[in-house]
């Protein structure tokens, strides 16, 4: 369904008189077969809105090539939006018509009769918590409710190729569990292919057969989550110790088997290969020395720490580090 090659994308910022070009993307590949949902995991500012603009030909490619659903989205961009849905970061519904009016219209674009837009739009309305603002005016709604309405239209035609970015943005814990189980469904009952963004890790770990990672522009890694976690050398394992004098002694103890370990106050933490296994021994080896503890805690790697492995950083301070050239996409996709 989706096949990109060395796809190349470049801004062009100006500071003052300085002028900087940014490689926004820089030489993705991604294949995307009939039938999955690929995760598409990265910070803000690493490229994943800018390489979904290019597959749903809102942004022209500098350098590569890409065929969705088998068109080109250079020389066939009309057929390629036809074939797809699209759910965009910043929305796209206009607040000066009823909710149910922009849905049928947008609808009704793609060749579906009335009677079907309809049906499958209040179906939709139930399914995304929207029941009762059929008439309403998307300018009188919340953002999660407009967020959702978003979703609708992107959704309203059934298409067998769906691209969300960051769908899930601005949705309150019971609309994005539901939302989840609405991207789920889209695959197990519909036969539909989606590629969804995101940089909520729980987000890609529930809903994908696939992840990709992103940073910088460039794909770091793409595999299934069980095997991207495979990648991270064991599991993390805290022990508290009640005396704190005794904390040397317990990281001794804990480095036998991790053999790098970090101590903060009376803790102590590792990376243990199996921790299953090895924990069981090193609790007795902690007895028999007579080293207390107060806890012990073993956490299983997770996307974060896969994260961390590929670039040297988490997530979360890629997060706090991002620059604007997602939102540079975004504004030059809405000027095109």
């Amino acid at each position: 369904m989706i096949e990109a090659r060395g796809l190349v994308h470049v801004f062009h910022t100006k500071q003052g008189k300085e002028k900087t070009e940014v490689r926004a993307v820089d030489g993705v590949d991604l294949d995307v077969a009939e039938g999955e949902v690929v995760g598409f995991l990265g910070p803000n500012g690493a490229g994943k809105t800018t390489t979904l603009r290019m597959l749903t030909t809102l942004l022209t490619p500098n350098e590569g090539t890409a065929k969705v659903a088998g068109y080109d989205v250079v020389t066939q961009s009309e057929d390629v939006r036809r074939s797809i849905g699209y759910v965009s970061q910043t929305g796209g519904v206009f607040s000066g018509a009823r909710a149910g009016d922009e849905v049928m219209d947008h609808g009704m674009l793609y060749g579906r009769t009335k009677a079907e837009v309809e049906k499958r739009g209040k179906e939709l309305f139930e399914q995304l918590q929207l029941d009762g603002l059929w008439t309403r005016m998307p300018r009188n709604m919340s953002g999660g409710q407009k967020r959702r309405l978003d979703i609708v239209m992107g959704l309203i035609h059934e298409p067998t190729l769906v691209f969300l970015d960051e769908p899930t943005t601005g949705l309150d814990p019971q609309a994005r569990a539901n939302l989840w189980e609405h991207i789920s469904d889209l695959r197990s009952k519909r036969g539909a292919t989606v590629l969804l963004t995101t940089h909520y890790l729980d987000e890609a770990d529930a809903l994908a057969d696939r992840i990709v990672v992103i940073d910088q522009g460039r794909i770091v890694a793409n595999d299934t989550s069980a095997n991207l976690k495979a990648q991270v050398s064991g599991d993390l394992v805290t022990l508290e110790v009640a005396d704190a004098t005794r904390i040397g002694a317990a990281a001794d103890q804990l480095k036998s088997l991790a053999g790098e370990v970090e101590i903060a106050a009376n803790t102590v933490s590792g990376r243990v290969a199996r921790a299953g296994r090895a924990v069981p021994g090193l609790l007795r080896e902690l007895d028999r020395t007579g080293i207390e503890l107060e806890s012990i805690e073993v956490v299983r790697p997770t996307l974060d720490d896969v994260f961390l492995t590929l670039t040297g950083r988490s997530l979360r301070d890629a997060e706090a580090a991002s620059d604007a050239v997602d939102a540079a996409a975004v504004e030059e996709g809405a000027a095109r």
